[in-house]
């Protein structure tokens, strides 16, 4: 199960501080699990492993089977909890080059993520990457109308029609979206593509256990069942309010108390490359859970050691704003020992021999201890290896703290009114049809009138 140490924490928040929060989080307990918070149609989250295991996975099976014969490659079309989620375990799971390797190493098709952005050169760039070879779609998203990946999707499927002809292109469209409504849903429905749902009580950002998630992961070659089974795992493991006993309430506890005694940033630090795209998916994860009403932690994240020699200074000295979140693994990967070479003046022999997992871990201990000291208190959550299963206990373990830190905090977790800001004033910039007031004050606002 998930491990929580708060060693070098305790100076900030004692023990005895933490435990005055059980009330407040024996409460926050009850009321999720009985639908009694704000946000109550989005708690299907809640016990999505244990439902989705029960309902069967053999279709997201099957399907993933037909894209691994269809494909070459396969782009996941999807912005936010999308696709970070699945890229997040894709990354997690398999080997940092695994597009480079071959397919008979592989069994599955090379994996690319598009939509997440609106640059014209990254999706040319793709589009290179892709020619000549055999390539199907997963397009995601409820509504269809989310401008980076309908601009993406519109780009790809007319891409992929030149080369193969709408009917077959048909055929290597795969849409996850709503049951019944949306444009999305519309559009699959009148050119027959296969489809799966989304369900309507799992907001985006917890949605990487349903099949937004789960066939893109099916079909490069992650098994599915072992991350439902890790996530399984958790939610029975933390059905219980006892802060001693549910690392994921007692992690909301602490932040909370590092909030409220000043700590405006959390940075969650990690040691391992394949671990960055999970913390772009935790990112999402807290800061449209708790970034409202004025409140909440700005997530933030390093890959150490990498940004120690970038972020190092700031960490170690810079405005005391700040604690870290340090995610540990205890098996990465395969041993690698260090060779012995004489004559080489680097001043590494007396780690001759080492494995670099140890070295990267004493490193990692070092920092601790430095941060510690220069006023950061730090966590630390480990698990004990890379597998899909301790990823999927990670994935509900953060699910679970982040809804209760969000309502220990006093907002609906399960919302995210703010995103939409942005997308009314690019609507009316582009000219979309309706918004002709909003163009006319935003381009005299910007002198353009």
């Amino acid at each position: 199960m998930v491990e929580l140490d708060l060693r070098f924490a305790q100076q900030a928040v004692p023990e005895a501080e933490w435990r005055q929060l059980q009330p407040f989080v024996s409460d926050i307990h009850r009321r999720l699990h009985a639908g009694e918070v704000p946000g109550a149609d989005f708690l299907g989250w809640l016990h999505l492993p244990s439902r989705t295991l029960a309902d069967g996975i053999q279709p997201l099976l099957d399907a993933a089977a037909a894209i691994q014969e269809q494909a070459d490659a396969l782009v996941v079309v999807g912005i936010g909890g999308s696709y970070l989620g699945a890229r997040a375990a894709l990354e997690w799971c398999l080997p940092e080059y695994f597009n480079q390797l071959p397919r008979s190493v592989r069994g599955g098709p090379e994996v690319y993520f598009a939509g997440n952005h609106l640059s014209a050169p990254g999706l040319q760039d793709l589009l290179r990457v892709l020619e000549g070879k055999r390539v199907c779609l997963n397009v995601i998203s409820k509504s269809g109308t989310t401008t980076e990946p309908a601009v993406a999707f519109r780009v790809l499927r007319t891409w992929l029609e030149e080369r193969v002809g709408a009917q077959e292109a048909r055929r290597r469209i795969w849409v996850t979206t709503d049951a019944s409504r949306g444009a999305l849903r519309r559009f699959a429905e009148a050119e027959g593509l296969r489809t799966f749902v989304i369900p309507d009580d799992v907001g985006g950002r917890y949605s990487v256990l349903t099949p937004v998630g789960l066939l893109p992961l099916a079909a490069a070659g992650v098994s599915i069942q072992d991350l439902l089974e890790g996530a399984h795992d958790a939610e029975e493991a933390l059905a219980t309010d006892r802060l001693e006993d549910n690392p994921a309430y007692r992690y909301a506890a602490v932040r909370n108390a590092l909030h409220r005694k000043g700590k405006a940033i959390e940075l969650l630090a990690f040691y391992e490359p394949a671990l960055r795209s999970f913390a772009e998916w935790w990112k999402q994860l807290f800061g449209e859970s708790e970034g409202k009403d004025l409140k909440g932690l700005f997530p933030a994240s390093a890959a150490y050691t990498t940004d120690l020699h970038s972020l190092g200074q700031f960490v170690q000295e810079g405005a005391r704003n700040l604690f870290e979140t340090v995610i540990t693994v205890d098996r990465a990967g395969e041993p690698l020992s260090l060779p012995s070479i004489s004559g080489v003046e680097d001043g590494l022999e007396y780690i001759a021999g080492r494995d670099l997992s140890w070295v990267g871990d004493q490193a990692r201990i070092a920092t601790q201890l430095a941060h510690a000291d220069g006023g950061v208190p730090n966590l630390r959550i480990g698990v004990k290896d890379r597998s899909a299963r301790s990823v999927g206990e990670l994935f509900y373990f953060f699910e679970l703290a982040c809804a209760a830190s969000g309502l220990l905090l006093g907002v609906n977790p399960f919302n995210q009114p703010g995103v939409e800001a942005y997308k009314q004033n690019m609507f009316a910039l582009l000219g979309k049809p309706g918004y002709e007031e909003a163009r006319a004050a935003l381009r005299e606002r910007l002198g353009e009138g």
